[in-house]
């Protein structure tokens, strides 16, 4: 509905996936997977409730919709945000609390090399822009830490970054998320 979209869509099919956008709740239906990009997570929650979808999209990925959430897409998950608006709504899916741009604002952005478990041993090129803090973590695994904090977490079928995997130029985690979607993983 917002975001950075298009980037993902480029990576996806790199990695050998077929793609369409989502915009509504009859989108939904027949997805393998679903990515929730970077972008500005209070305007993405406020247009998916107005179209209906916010409900909808809990649902599925409650249901098992394997899910790859990036920066903005992990606030939209988070059980809690820290430096929220006070009615801002997300899907409430990951017991993680993060506080938006927590790294700072646009001039503050970087990239880092990270670990993230079960990649392959070697670094990811973690690019960071106004990107989420994450401030505490429940329920779920942490996958990559930067200076301390987690920057990547997983939970069943979901899997969100505080970073951009799709301005990097390394499709590694774009390919494990479509073997995760095709059911091989």
């Amino acid at each position: 509905m917002q975001g950075a979209f298009a980037e993902h869509i480029k990576a996806l099919e790199a990695a050998g996936a077929r793609t369409r956008l989502v915009r509504s709740r009859e989108d939904l239906d027949g997805l393998d997977g679903i990515v929730l990009p970077g972008g500005e997570s209070t305007t993405m929650t406020m247009l998916m409730e107005r179209v209906g979808m916010l409900a909808p999209l809990r649902q599925a990925i409650e249901r098992g919709l394997p899910t790859l959430a990036t920066c903005a897409g992990m606030i939209v998950l988070a059980r809690e945000i820290t430096d929220g608006m006070a009615d801002q709504k997300g899907l409430d899916l990951l017991d993680i609390a993060v506080r938006r741009n927590g790294y700072g604002r646009q001039v503050d952005s970087f990239e880092a090399p990270l670990q993230i478990d079960g990649l392959d041993g070697k670094t990811f090129p973690g690019v960071f822009i106004r990107a989420p803090l994450v401030e505490r973590t429940g329920d779920v695994e942490v996958i990559a830490r930067h200076d301390g904090h987690p920057v990547a977490v997983r939970h069943g079928r979901i899997t969100a970054l505080g970073f951009h995997p799709e301005l990097s130029g390394d499709l590694r985690l774009h390919r494990e998320f479509v073997r995760l979607a095709a059911g091989q993983r």
